[in-house]
């Protein structure tokens, strides 16, 4: 009876181990990737730079061209692709809404599209794409899974491939299971705990295995939180968490008028245009708005004399939210990270309270991600595990708990959830009769 029942166990585990493994290789590769032309960045000095006007443009169009004659549902972030296959687990028709959502031609389409519109400076990230290729190589391997296998289900396939994408990406394996639970699962740990954790462990020890055991931003010195502090946190926690919606408010609004353009030529001459907008935007602020804007938030943390620009903290801002409509792939998970830190410098600035300028540039990266994702648990343990700044524990948790209170005052729903409406009730996967029914 036993030996059945551990044969049975490991069997359906191994699907998830083979995921994992690839998963980890491909994050590993895509990191590289990713790293590489964000170095090149820093060896080019885009302000000032005419040509500017060319690359960006192009890119943009380029990696826009890539998503939509290859795989549409290749385009943005991934992580509302993700939890909307999530949620097509298990109803009529699931399994080829899902295929539309994470397939082969998406792993590929997404990463060249989204380091094409890199290589043009576009202020994306890779943690929201690593997720969805995460996700698209479990469900490609369990559509790979034979009739006389033991079940498996495909819904806590999904989950643990989009944890075990973020704990690889960020390096950050807490994250990647609060992630799980928080934003794709919102179902008792019980029921996909073991398979979970497992894929999160595997994952996240491949990518370690070829990039070492690093920490995303490193470990800055961050001071307690008593006194003032206490006030300044929460006043931070509050404004950058109203800018987090704000940002997120802004992008849903461009994506859903977007959908006036129903002609190929729209798009294309959109995308152009964002291209030369973004340009146009760098060729005035420089380096600092482009990319995820990891050097950004290292700058800031580790370098005492280092400070922003009062322009650095809304050409950050605008500089996302135009290379995310443009309609090529990226996320901005770590752009929101970066915008956070630039905020939260800022109002260092404002304030005149550079004795606490690391806590309140943490917090306020906390506050902002918490804001646009409506995920203060992920948002905080992400900042735990990247700066491994245990000290702040608590005046992180006060920031994602204020700032948590405010998102849901100013909009009951995330950023991404709107987007995962949008995608339920589309024609391209639901028949009409069936649309009230997916979104209730």
């Amino acid at each position: 009876m036993q030996n059945d029942e551990l044969k049975k166990f490991t069997l359906q585990s191994f699907p998830f181990w083979v995921s994992s493994i690839v998963a980890g290789l491909l994050a590993v590769f895509y990191s590289k990737l990713f790293h590489w032309v964000e170095q090149l960045h820093e060896t080019i000095n885009f302000e000032r730079a005419w040509w500017i006007f060319i690359v960006a443009p192009l890119s943009f169009f380029i990696a826009w061209w890539l998503v939509h004659k290859f795989s549409p549902t290749a385009s943005g972030s991934g992580i509302p692709q993700l939890i909307a296959s999530i949620q097509f687990s298990g109803q009529k028709n699931g399994s080829s809404n899902i295929l539309k959502l994470l397939n082969v031609k998406v792993i590929i389409v997404k990463i060249i599209s989204s380091i094409t519109l890199l290589l043009g400076g576009g202020a994306i990230g890779r943690e929201g794409p690593t997720i969805q290729i995460s996700g698209a190589i479990f469900n490609t391997i369990y559509r790979f899974v034979p009739d006389f296998w033991p079940k498996i289900n495909q819904r806590l396939m999904l989950i643990s491939g989009g944890a075990a994408g973020l704990a690889a990406a960020f390096n950050t394996p807490l994250g990647g299971i609060v992630f799980a639970i928080e934003e794709l699962g919102k179902t008792h740990l019980n029921a996909m705990r073991t398979h979970l954790f497992t894929a999160v462990i595997i994952a996240g020890l491949t990518s370690q295995l070829f990039l070492g055991s690093y920490l995303y931003i490193g470990t800055p010195d961050v001071p307690e939180m008593k006194g003032m502090a206490i006030i300044h946190v929460i006043l931070t926690a509050i404004f950058s968490s109203f800018f987090g919606y704000l940002f997120s408010t802004i992008l849903l609004k461009v994506i859903r008028w977007k959908k006036i353009l129903k002609y190929t030529k729209q798009k294309a001459a959109w995308a152009i245009f964002m291209g030369l907008l973004f340009a146009t935007l760098i060729y005035f602020t420089g380096n600092e708005s482009t990319g995820s804007g990891k050097t950004v938030m290292v700058d800031l943390l580790f370098n005492e004399n280092s400070s922003t620009q009062w322009h650095t903290f809304p050409s950050r801002f605008f500089a996302s939210i135009i290379t995310y409509v443009s309609g090529g792939a990226g996320g901005i998970f770590a752009p929101s990270l970066s915008i956070g830190a630039t905020l939260g410098d800022g109002i260092v600035n404002l304030l005149n309270i550079p004795e606490f300028k690391n806590l309140i540039i943490i917090t306020s990266m906390i506050a902002f991600m918490t804001g646009v994702t409506h995920a203060p648990f992920t948002s905080f343990i992400l900042v735990l595990e990247m700066t491994n700044r245990h000290t702040s524990v608590f005046s992180m948790m006060l920031a994602a708990l204020i700032a948590i209170s405010v998102a849901k005052i100013l909009n009951k729903k995330s950023f991404y959830e709107q987007l995962v409406e949008d995608y339920l009730s589309s024609p391209l996967f639901t028949p009409k009769k069936e649309k009230n029914k997916l979104i209730k």
